[in-house]
Formats: structure tokens, sequence, C-alpha cells
């Protein structure tokens, strides 16, 4: 990481605070995911106890991605759960990821339900974020997954969501000002109306006090990261989930989606110069997958292939109904950041404040 995250500050030592937070506030308690198992035992007890007698006794999404697929692999096949598997689709799914998917659903015997999001408004929505001139253009895609799996988890009664999210390779953060929180539904909104055209009312909508508050604290419904009760290795799950089920790995993390990789490998460090890349890189580095010589080796090249990178500009601009000319223009408009919207931040500011002080919550304060 470097000063490309405008709020990173170093120590006497030239540390950054992204490492110090991560020795300090992760590591200990973390541990590589050792010593954790019989946590994560009690933890499938009891949600299996909680689905007895329910079709599902837990929730899991599949974006075909490495950490959502070996979740879904581990879990099932070692711990033995049921889970209601679904899968969001906005309209940017590449062929490999859906084939990825089907390969592990239907060899672990499951079905999946597919949320299709209506395309006309998700189009609507990811040109307005195109025009508002902010980094996170894929906030669109990332609301309706967050809502999706919040509405499946209330509607099916089921009491534990299981994620992906993990400390072995997301440790580290993306400043907010690269990726600002994408449940935000007062900027999703305030971002609509004023460069969409036509309504929401066909978009799965969140917000932050449904998510944080009434679906945990008053339905009981819990967010569960197993990735974190034991040893999660990036190489060695690929390398288990090729042998088992003949998955073929992406170039990189969350390129299993055609628009999200234009926006981390493109969108973003050619518009604004925010490399996704460091943060991955960077938590590989902290948990010992990878040597800052590697990451540095790699970022020396673009994250896009030049040669595939006007295709691909292409095969967006004609899916999202514009001219490339018009595409391209959207490089050129002036930059903005999530302050220039209406946001929650506030609110976010003070739940993470609360959730750190009652130990709910650990990492940078990005």
């Amino acid at each position: 990481m470097d000063t490309t995250d405008s709020n990173i500050s170093f120590d006497i030592n030239g540390v950054c605070d992204h490492c110090n937070t991560y020795y300090r506030d992760i590591e200990p308690i973390w541990n590589y995911g050792l010593g954790r198992e019989n946590e994560l035992e009690q933890m499938v007890y009891q949600i299996k106890k909680t689905g007895e007698g329910k079709e599902y006794d837990c929730l899991m999404g599949m974006s075909g991605g490495i950490d959502s697929s070996y979740l879904l692999y581990k879990m099932v096949q070692d711990y033995g759960l049921r889970p209601l598997v679904f899968h969001v689709d906005g309209g940017w799914n590449t062929k490999l990821a859906e084939d990825n998917i089907r390969k592990i659903v239907d060899k672990l015997g499951l079905q999946m339900h597919v949320e299709v999001i209506d395309w006309e408004t998700m189009k609507d929505l990811q040109l307005a974020y195109f025009k508002s001139g902010v980094s996170n253009i894929d906030t669109p895609q990332d609301h309706a997954f967050f809502a999706t799996m919040y509405k499946f988890a209330s509607k099916y009664n089921i009491k534990h969501i299981l994620t992906g999210g993990n400390y072995s390779t997301e440790c580290v953060r993306n400043p907010k000002e690269w990726m600002y929180y994408q449940s935000d539904d007062i900027q999703l909104r305030d971002i609509h109306k004023k460069f969409g055209q036509g309504n929401l009312k066909r978009f799965p909508i969140t917000n932050i006090l449904w998510h944080k508050v009434w679906l945990p604290y008053v339905k009981g419904i819990k967010l569960i990261r197993p990735l974190d009760y034991f040893h999660y290795n990036k190489e060695e799950a690929v390398k288990e989930l090729e042998d088992k089920f003949g998955f073929i790995n992406y170039p990189q993390k969350h390129f299993e989606s055609l628009f999200t990789k234009f926006y981390e490998s493109y969108w973003l460090p050619t518009k604004f110069g925010y490399d996704t890349r460091k943060v991955q890189f960077s938590s590989l580095i902290l948990t010992k997958q990878m040597t800052r010589g590697k990451a540095l080796q790699l970022l020396e090249q673009p994250a896009y292939n030049p040669d595939t990178i006007e295709f691909e500009k292409q095969q967006i601009a004609d899916k999202l109904g514009v001219s490339i000319e018009e595409f391209d223009n959207y490089m050129h408009i002036p930059n903005k950041t999530y302050k220039d919207y209406k946001s929650q931040e506030s609110l976010y500011y003070f739940g993470a404040k609360v959730m750190r002080l009652f130990g709910k919550e650990r990492g940078g304060k990005r």
C-alpha cells in the first residue's frame, strides 16, 4: 500500500497503519485459523440445531469466485450443512464463472436459487454511476447482492448466513475513497436521482439499519465467516477446487464478473490511480502467502490486458446501450468522491465505532 490511499499513515519505523492494524488487532485473534476449529464445530452444531425441521439450515451466496466456492465445498462436504445456495445474476457473469458454479453445485448435489436482477434497472443505475464521476461504479452489483442475501434469509426464516469474507486474503481493506460502502441506499438513490432515468421499483434495496440492526438483533439472523476458523490458503484452495471439481482459476480476484474485471483492472487504476491489487497483494503478504518482491514485480504490469481491453470496453458499451465514444467520455468526466453526494457515512462511522467498542469488528477504520 502507498499514498494512493490518502489516509495512510506510517510510524517511526516506516510501517503503515494497515500493517500495524493487522499485527495488533487481527493476527493475535485470528492466528491463521489455527486453534479455532472447536469454535467452528460449536457454530456448526448451533446452525444444525436451529435448522432442524427446516428445508435449509443456513444461507450461502455463490459468486463463482474462489472464496465462496471453497466455503460452499468445505461446509457441505466436511461439515454436512444444508445450505440454501443463491446466486445473483446482475447481467455480467463470465462463462468461466457460470461453468465453475455449475461444476461445484452439481457435484455437491445441491440446488441453486438464481435471482436475476431486472436488466433495464441495473443498466440505468450503472450508467448513472458512470455519469456521477465517482470511483465506485460497481456499487449497483454489490448492493443487489447484499439486498438479495438478506431477502432470502428473511423469506426462508434462515438464522445463519455464511459468507466467504476472510482475513487470509482480505485482512487489508480497500480505502473508503476507493470503494465506498456499497450498502448505502441514500447514496445509491441520490446518484440515481441525479443521473438516472427510470425508477428503482424493480431493484432490490437494503439499508444499514435493516441489516445491521433489524436482522441481527430483532430477527436473530447471524452473519458468520467460517474461513476464519480453519487453515485457509488461497493457492492450496485453488488446487483443491481444481482437483475435485475441474475448477478453472481467474487471472485476478473478482474477475468472475465482466463488469468488475473492467472496473478493478482498468477504471480504478486508469482514471483514479487506485490499483486494488495493492490491497489484495498486501493481504497475501501479511498472511505469508506472497512475498513483497513478487507483488512489486506483478505491479509493474497493468492489471488489464492491453491486447484485449478495447474489445472488453466495446463489449460493456454495447451491453449498456451506449456508443464507444460516449463510453470513453466517461473516463474524462471530472473525478468526484462519495462525499459529493448524499450519504449515511456518519451512521456507518457511529455503528463501526460501537462494533469496535464491543469487539464485534476488527481491522482498519477506512
